[in-house]
């Protein structure tokens, strides 16, 4: 096991790293910028040092920046979080050419992954279902474009291979705009991205945000621990997450489930991952592979009781996993808030100091914050202070929880969301479960 990693991150995700560090006996290095000195993390980790101004380019994404603090608290490992650079194949080959290890898959897996049209293609050979598409790149043959959206049928959606989080994307529904949609996409990917490449694929018009949950060593052992349902999005953003998710059968959680571990052994996965996937009318559609771990991790861990930070610790530590398939057993139900220090209603960012904050608490309640009375948001970085998360036997006891614990929880001194999460919670047809990705927008009138 390492003797001391380096914690490549800031917020709560940081502090959740640490812990897991602290109950394996590592040691932790807490990189920081200038403006995240009182991070709680940085606070209680063994060691600190700032690596920068608090612009994140000048800090947590400067790669040589992030290389240069392992090296003075000769930290063996460097594990990023999520965000950042996480999912940066450039970093990790960085970090690998170090001398350090990489908490998180070999460098080229992220760029296979990383590349949305490599990754269908990885897991159509794997057996994991896709939307119907372009089977690869567009090239410059208008009339093949034209032929290729004819077959699939309208709406097509076409999408930057480089791109995520809801960019580069353009939805068409004629054949009209077909030609300069694809004109427009490519040319913004290649500015966005350093990557003009594009592809296309059915438009689906009500599906759900169905996600899975894998881990995998790098002796060729992979498990999935379930599915989590986040169709509850704004632009694209996750608000509440839950696990398992409303409506998919133990049958399809298994034959899902199994299909994700097997194209992790194909591709030589190693470490925590999940696969997206759109799900409307019965049937699972791959949308694409995140190679770290995710922000709602927790709603997974609450429910079959594995700890998936630590697990990837372990992983890159060359162990084998701790679990087989047949461990894997989900329990109850959990469903997660993400609390950002923002308006409710305009969803503007509110830094600023916290003058008083309680956590909230009783049976079946997780709080993973860095926040705590006097801490000050800084306005630089992503607006999220934390994440409530609560479980129970049945969907409609971890319902219950959650609503009894948004009652509780305290942040004075800025706005949050916790307002709009109250609203969400209350929502006849979230209550019901099964909304799609589209249900919060509408509801938002946006």
């Amino acid at each position: 096991m390492f003797d001391k990693i380096l914690i490549a991150n800031r917020g709560e995700i940081a502090l959740r790293i640490q812990r897991a560090c602290r109950e394996l006996g590592i040691k932790t290095v807490a990189m920081h910028s200038e403006a995240d000195r009182d991070l709680k993390h940085v606070r209680l980790a063994d060691e600190s040092v700032c690596i920068g101004p608090a612009p994140s380019t000048e800090s947590y994404l400067n790669v040589p920046a992030v290389i240069s603090a392992a090296e003075v608290c000769d930290a063996v490992a460097i594990h990023p979080g999520y965000g950042f650079l996480s999912e940066n194949a450039d970093f990790a080959e960085r970090v690998e050419e170090s001398g350090y290890v990489f908490i998180g898959p070999r460098p080229e897996t992220i760029r296979i992954m990383g590349d949305k049209v490599a990754a269908i293609e990885a897991m159509k050979k794997s057996g994991v279902p896709c939307v119907p598409g372009s089977d690869g790149p567009l090239g410059d043959d208008e009339r093949e474009n034209l032929r290729i959206a004819r077959e699939i049928g309208y709406p097509i959606i076409i999408k930057a291979a480089g791109g995520g989080g809801g960019r580069g994307m353009r939805v068409v529904h004629a054949e009209a705009a077909l030609l300069n949609a694809i004109s427009l996409t490519r040319s913004e990917a290649g500015a966005a991205f350093g990557n003009d490449v594009v592809y296309m694929e059915k438009y689906l018009e009500n599906p759900r945000h169905v996600e899975f949950q894998v881990l995998a060593d790098e002796h060729g052992n992979a498990i999935h621990l379930g599915e989590r349902d986040c169709s509850m999005q704004r632009r694209h953003q996750k608000v509440i997450e839950e696990a398992p998710a409303p409506g998919i059968t133990e049958e399809q959680r298994q034959r899902i489930g199994e299909r994700c571990a097997e194209a992790c052994r194909t591709i030589g996965y190693r470490g925590a991952g999940t696969f997206e996937f759109l799900y409307e009318n019965g049937e699972f559609y791959f949308i694409e592979m995140n190679t770290r771990v995710q922000v709602e991790h927790p709603v997974t861990e609450m429910i079959t009781g594995v700890d998936i930070v630590a697990e990837q610790i372990r992983i890159a530590a060359g162990e084998k996993l701790s679990y087989r398939q047949e461990d894997i057993v989900l329990r109850g139900h959990a469903m997660e808030c993400r609390l950002n220090a923002e308006d409710p209603k305009t969803f503007m960012p509110c830094p600023g100091e916290i003058t008083a904050f309680h956590a909230p608490g009783g049976p079946g309640i997780r709080v993973d914050t860095h926040i705590y009375a006097g801490y000050t948001v800084p306005p630089y970085y992503d607006s999220m202070i934390g994440k409530l998360i609560a479980h129970g036997n049945t969907r409609e006891s971890a319902m219950a929880r959650l609503r009894s614990a948004l009652s509780e929880i305290v942040i004075e001194g800025i706005r949050s969301n916790i307002e709009l999460h109250q609203d969400l919670i209350s929502d006849a047809a979230f209550q019901a479960g099964g909304t799609n990705i589209h249900y919060l927008e509408k509801k938002l009138g946006l």
